[in-house]
């Protein structure tokens, strides 16, 4: 019994014993030493001179890092500042006298800090342990350590805690900034336990996304990874506390120097190494201990609309028939369609698209429709009559349709799935695939067309009908257009006007009808440039009772003859009515009765963002961070409709919170779009139109405009943006304010702040950013919460800085904004937005 007490106290103790150890025979660096990436020194070596921090190499200059050195090639372990681009030979690391650990850029004459460190707390002393831990100390604790950061890698006597994780390296020979693989623990707490799964899993999705994990059971203090140096890597509440093994070495050696580390490497895949000095001259590497095997099972391994597929040893990715890769060398970058997808109708399925099988093969995504089918040809057939389906699944008696992307595609010889794809009738090139891959049915197209001389005849008679049917219903619609034209002219000023086919989806109110809706407007919701709104009650069918919003137009332009003005606003109106999009806030209806012109609209019941997020009550609740993300991506969807698929572009240019409003269900639906042709004329700004039609909407306040709109700009920027006045990059730019504001929960300008480079807040997101302060951001709001998504938060203010950028050329399209924040695209380092200065505008 004594000695099971001594061994455990010993297993407790070792740890820290060697750090105080290291500590006594460690390089120290003392205050005002610097490094330089081509002169000496230019790296600092821990005692043991296996370990170094300092500069490297890093594809086109350097990066600052941490490395094993072994020969041939050093082994890098942490690197500072990752995703920062690679700094040039002019720059200097410095452990300046003020106790701060710096990177400076000489070249543009800037600093990054690379230890975060509080700001009342100096560092006197800095040293790399033999451990490959750097550590900064003040007078008399450890203020900052690289083992609290980790990148990609753990090493011997480090601790993973839950709400870090690791993020793979793009190329663990060139490029060590953020991969696209991450390996955390999933955490499920209570009161009386903990409960954890460490998975792996593509860092641009989410964990239900994930693709390996080791499940340690429920029990206290099961959420920590640790790694000793003897090469035990286990689950324990700290590196003394061994509760469940993942991975253990067997290579035991006393005269060898033996380092280890566990590393998430770019395959995506979590391995354990050995790194083996006979000398300290050179080393042997080994790998102890893989996650997995089979790197098809790797979720992402094979980029989008493409399949991997194991050959011996080797897995190989593919594309699906009727795709080809965007870039051959690069399969990781996915494929796409050879052939533009028609409109969704009756007639694609049976006259465009054909259908083809591929046997031992099933999609990893979810199904959007999952129904019992027996036989596994009406698998493909009941794809192919939904033109929503790019894809069908059939295995266990069942039939799951897929839409693009199709997502994880994985071939194995002793699984019965089979694959349906979608390809063009029209191309009988198929994919080049190796024959081995070929089996059964595969590529054998579904036919689903009948004889062509048949078809031929069917269509030619097809269409001499309905060119006959066109005549006669053109010559009908010409009679019946000239009636109502005529009758249309005669209508008295109070005549109510009513809706034509094409507008079926409005209702045309009377102004008593909307008085006494809205109790001779008592309600009042809001004020805004085109007018004010009210509450209103409508009654609906079947004894219920709809709430609307009625907006009663202001500055509405007076034009020559009554019909003529009506008319007009009869135009604008419907080409608001078509407008239908999930954030778009909804028109139901309009009144026209002289000079007396109102909007019906649906009723928001949470009001506006803006309220939301600057004037909370007791009737609104504060909207957490994963609902402000969900939020701003309502917007942008709201935006893109606007911009690119309703009929007509409009660019809104009145972005704001405050025409941002919230549903039942708190979905962001961005109102007052398509307003701008019924203000006067003198509130217009000047138009140049883009391709397609413009309607543009004004009345934003001056923090939200674009640059461009702003006062005289210097002749230099007029004449370099002249061409981009009022086109849909301004939205983008007040977007990207408004995005920056729902995510640190703060307005663009502030007066009332501690520091002046606070008031505006681009300039003071940009400046956390580079700072790599993000938790400054949300200020009391973070937690761990955010801290487990910090790869959000930081996306998301990139985007913005993006956005908001002075010269329109630099802002993205809003469908590459949804990318990014769907982290689905890249997104590179922003510029500085190079704020303008605003006038505060409340």
């Amino acid at each position: 019994m004594a000695s099971i007490f001594v061994a455990v106290l010993l297993i407790f103790f070792i740890p820290f014993a060697a750090i105080e150890a290291q500590k006594k025979t460690s390089n120290l660096i003392k205050l005002g030493s610097s490094l330089s990436p081509i002169s000496k020194p230019n790296s600092w070596l821990s005692p043991s001179g296996l370990f170094a921090f300092g500069f490297y190499p890093e594809k086109n200059g350097f990066a600052v890092g941490i490395w094993i050195i072994c020969h041939p090639n050093n082994t890098v372990v942490w690197t500072a500042n990752r995703d920062y681009p690679p700094v040039s030979s002019n720059s200097t690391i410095e452990f300046t006298r003020d106790g701060r650990l710096i990177l400076n850029l000489t070249q543009q004459g800037t600093e990054l800090d690379i230890a975060h460190v509080i700001a009342d707390r100096r560092a006197v002393s800095a040293y790399l342990l033999d451990s490959g831990n750097f550590v900064l100390e003040d007078n008399s604790s450890v203020i900052w350590q690289s083992f609290d950061f980790p990148t990609d890698t753990i090493l011997g006597n480090q601790t993973l805690y839950y709400y870090r994780g690791l993020v793979s390296s793009v190329s663990r020979s060139s490029d060590h900034s953020s991969g696209r693989y991450g390996l955390q623990m999933q955490y499920y707490g209570s009161q009386m336990q903990d409960y954890g799964n460490l998975i792996a899993y593509p860092v641009n999705f989410t964990f239900f996304d994930a693709y390996w994990s080791f499940v340690p059971g429920m029990g206290k203090y099961l959420l920590n990874l640790n790694l000793n140096f003897n090469g035990l890597l286990y689950l324990g509440k700290n590196i003394s506390d061994i509760q469940r093994t993942l991975a253990k070495s067997s290579a035991y050696d006393t005269k060898t120097v033996i380092i280890y580390r566990a590393t998430l490497d770019d395959d995506g895949i979590f391995r354990l190494y050995s790194h083996r000095f006979a000398s300290n001259t050179s080393s042997i590497v080994s790998m102890e201990w893989s996650a997995m095997q089979d790197h098809c099972q790797v979720h992402g391994f094979c980029g989008l609309n493409s399949f991997c597929s194991r050959n011996s040893s080797e897995a190989n990715c593919y594309c699906y028939p009727g795709f080809v890769p965007f870039n051959p060398s690069k399969m990781v970058l996915g494929c796409y369609r050879n052939f533009t997808k028609q409109r969704c109708n009756s007639e694609e399925s049976f006259h465009l698209v054909n259908i083809t099988s591929l046997e031992n093969l099933r999609f990893g995504d979810h199904a959007y429709s999952v129904v019992p089918m027996q036989k596994k040809e009406d698998c493909g057939k009941y794809c192919l009559e939904d033109c929503n389906c790019a894809a069908a699944l059939h295995f266990s008696g069942q039939c799951r349709k897929h839409k693009l992307p199709l997502r994880y595609g994985i071939r194995n010889l002793s699984d019965s799935a089979t694959a349906f794809v979608k390809i063009s009738s029209k191309t009988g090139v198929q994919p080049k695939i190796p024959n081995q891959l070929i089996t059964g049915s595969s590529y054998t197209p579904i036919v689903v067309t009948e004889n062509k001389g048949h078809l031929i005849s069917i269509l030619a008679a097809s269409l001499g009908s309905l060119a006959c049917l066109c005549i006669v219903i053109a010559s009908f619609s010409f009679l019946v257009y000239r009636h109502r034209v005529h009758k249309y002219n005669k209508l008295s000023d109070n005549a109510k006007l009513g809706l034509t086919t094409e507008e079926f989806s409005l209702r045309s109110f009377s102004y008593n009808e909307l008085e006494e809706a809205t109790q001779g407007f008592k309600e009042e919701l809001g004020k805004g440039s085109f007018g004010t709104v009210y509450k209103g009650t409508l009654s609906g069918g079947g004894n219920k009772n709809i709430v609307v919003a009625v907006k009663r137009l202001e500055n509405v332009p007076e034009e020559d003859g009554d019909s003529h003005r009506e008319f007009r606003f009869q135009t604008e109106v419907t080409t608001i009515g078509r407008t239908h999009h999930r954030n778009l806030v909804r028109l139901l209806g309009f009144c026209v009765e002289g000079r007396r012109k109102l909007l019906v609209y649906e009723y928001m019941s949470n009001g506006s963002v803006a309220n939301v997020l600057f004037k909370a009550t007791d009737h609104q609740r504060r909207l957490g961070f994963k609902e402000r993300v969900r939020i701003v991506l309502d917007i942008a969807r709201g935006i893109l409709y606007l911009h690119e698929e309703c009929e007509a572009c409009i660019v809104h240019c009145g972005i704001k919170p405050q025409n941002i409003l919230m549903d039942d269900s708190w979905t962001a639906k961005i109102s007052d779009f398509g307003l701008a042709k019924l203000l006067l004329p003198n509130h217009m700004k000047s138009i140049t139109g883009q391709s397609r039609g413009v309607t543009v909407t004004a009345g934003l306040v001056s923090s939200y405009l674009a640059p461009e709109f702003q006062g005289q700009q210097q002749q230099q920027q007029q004449q370099r943006w002249k061409q981009d006045l009022i086109s849909v990059k301004a939205d983008i730019y007040s977007f990207g304010v408004v995005l920056l504001e729902v995510i640190c929960c703060r307005r663009n300008i502030e007066v009332n702040v501690s520091n002046a480079d606070e008031i505006i807040l681009s300039t003071w997101v940009y400046k956390c950013f580079v700072a790599g302060e993000l938790y400054k951001l949300v200020g009391d709001e973070w937690n761990e919460e955010i801290s487990r998504d910090l790869k959000t938060l930081e996306r998301m203010v990139k985007v913005g800085l993006w956005c908001v950028q002075d010269d329109p050329g630099l802002r993205p399209s809003i469908k590459s904004v949804i990318l990014m924040l769907e982290g689905t695209m890249n997104i590179s380092v922003p510029l500085h937005p190079s704020p303008c200065s605003f006038q505060h505008n409340p």
